[in-house]
Parts: C-alpha cells; structure tokens; sequence
C-alpha cells in the first residue's frame, strides 16, 4: 500500500491483525546515504558482536553459527563481500548483525543509543503512541542469508532501508503445522521442506512478499517469518507494546518472551499432564482428548482465515 498515513494505517490496516507491505513512507536520507563507504565510516571501529555462518540457513535450535567480534567498519565491508579473503570459518561465510542494548540482559536494543551517528539519518514512521515503544534493532545481513522462522510478541515494523528482502510468513492459526520449539520452528528450509520429518508442514499457509529498499513491513505479534537476505542490506525493525505494558515479562530485551499470562498458563496445563500421568494409558488418552475439546471451545477463534 503506497503513502498510508498514519490514521489510515489506525483505522483501516492495524484492527484487522494481517501483514501489509507500506511503500512511499518517508525514511529519511538513510535510503540513500547508506552505502558501504558510508556505513563503515559513519559509527567507525567501535567492537560489534555478529553471527558467522559457514551455510546461508542459520538455526537457532542447533546454533549452527558462532558468535565473534569485528570493529564496526570491517564488519560492513565483509558484510558486503561474497568472498573474503580475511575469514573466521570459510571465504563464503556469510554474516549477520542483529543490534542488542549495551547489557545485553537488561538493555533492549535503540538504534539512537548504539548507532546515534546512523540514528539521524532515519525517520521512523511512529504509528503507535510515545509510550508503547519497545525497541528499534539494527540489522546488517550478508547477501544469501536466511533466518529461522518465528514470531515475536509485539508488533513490529520491518524496515528495509537498503537491499532486497524475501519474507515468507505464516498465520498465528498455523502453529500446529510449524514444529515448534518455543517461538522458533523447527522447518528451517520452507522453500524444500523435509516432508517426512514435517509431514503437517503442507497444511501451513504461506504468504510472502517480496521487500525492496524502502519498504516497510508490518508485522503483528505471533505471526511467523522467515527472513532471506536476497542482497546485501541494511534493515532497521521497530518493535512495539500492542497490549498493556504489565501484559510482558520485564525480562525480556529481545520482544520474543510470552506475555505473562501465557507464560503461566502454559506451566499450569504442564502440572495438569502431569497429573494425568497417575492415570493408566487408556484413561489418560480420554481426559487428554477431553481437555483439547475444552480448550477448542473455549479459546479458539473461528473468524479469521
């Protein structure tokens, strides 16, 4: 949708909970001032701490990367590099950084704080209140690079300031098919998923799109995505508070924790099998089959596809 304007996006697109890609927002000048040359000397050496991957899917779930530090500067350009001559794993190895607060336990990450130079360049559409905000993630990736598929627990924007992005998503609805461990799925390669070891992934419904320099994305809380890095690119996400703010865990820095009442409620329906446990096979496998059935009639939706 080109131009959308904020009251627009409040009325028309925000209520109805789907992702949309908004094009012709004004970004500020970082869509055309951020090039390599730019970037690299714009923050300088400061020490950056960035994934390295010797394949193009990274996984959470088995940390198929390796943590290691680069000045800023050196980072951007073998950022931007497809072979390295200077290399941790091997000369294709590709990288990806994904900004975090100074204490990584405690700080959320905010491009003005780790990035005030890079910060000036950006307007950042505000389609929320001053007060919801939670975080704004600098993200550099190497060309190639495919994240794992997951969802996140606030709103966000993705906002892809220079290089192309392919975006594969899938419905909150579809979690069932998506192998889920914690907020990640276990499917890392959606475009030829293994069907013998994800046979329910078919019935999961992909919607993608294709993200170009000065894009942005909207993307509601616990909607699945699976982020490929067609180009070299330079991308900022912002994330914000869509339920009340006492609704998160205060620990969370990275916007990937339950809400709390979740939180709970899943470590009660874990107490609950437990108990079911004092049960033999036969009878635990009717009141398990009874507790989905009220769980289905009390809590799932039927009116969105």
């Amino acid at each position: 949708l080109d131009g959308v304007t904020r009251e627009r996006f409040l009325r028309d697109i925000y209520p109805r909970r789907k992702p949309v890609v908004l094009t012709g927002l004004e970004l500020g000048t970082c869509t055309t001032k951020w090039t390599v040359d730019y970037l690299s000397q714009a923050e300088g050496s400061k020490e950056v701490k960035i994934h390295v991957s010797a394949v193009p899917q990274m996984d959470f779930l088995s940390k198929n990367f390796v943590y290691r530090t680069l000045p800023f500067d050196a980072f951007v350009r073998r950022a931007a590099e497809v072979k390295h001559k200077e290399y941790f794993l091997t000369e294709d190895e590709k990288y990806y950084l994904r900004s975090v607060g100074e204490d990584v336990r405690k700080d959320i990450a905010d491009i003005r704080k780790q990035f005030p130079v890079l910060a000036e360049d950006v307007h950042i559409p505000e389609y929320f209140e001053k007060e919801q905000f939670f975080s704004s993630v600098f993200r550099i990736s190497s060309a190639g690079l495919q994240l794992w598929t997951h969802y996140d627990v606030m709103d966000n924007f993705l906002i892809q300031v220079t290089g192309r992005k392919r975006v594969v998503l899938y419905s909150p609805r579809d979690a069932p098919y998506l192998y889920l461990s914690g907020s990640k799925s276990e499917v890392l390669d959606v475009d030829n998923p293994d069907m013998e070891k994800y046979p329910l992934f078919v019935k999961a419904k992909r919607y993608q799109c294709v993200l170009e320099a000065g894009d942005v994305l909207f993307i509601p809380a616990l909607w699945f995505h699976n982020v490929i890095s067609e180009e070299f690119g330079v991308a900022l996400n912002v994330f914000w508070k869509h339920l009340p703010a006492e609704s998160y865990d205060k620990t969370d820095t990275y916007g990937n924790k339950d809400p709390m009442a979740a939180s709970r409620a899943i470590q009660i329906l874990d107490r609950a099998l437990k108990t079911l446990e004092e049960l033999p096979e036969e009878y635990r496998d009717f009141y398990a089959r009874r507790m989905v059935l009220r769980i289905q009639e009390k809590a799932y939706r039927n009116d969105y596809g």
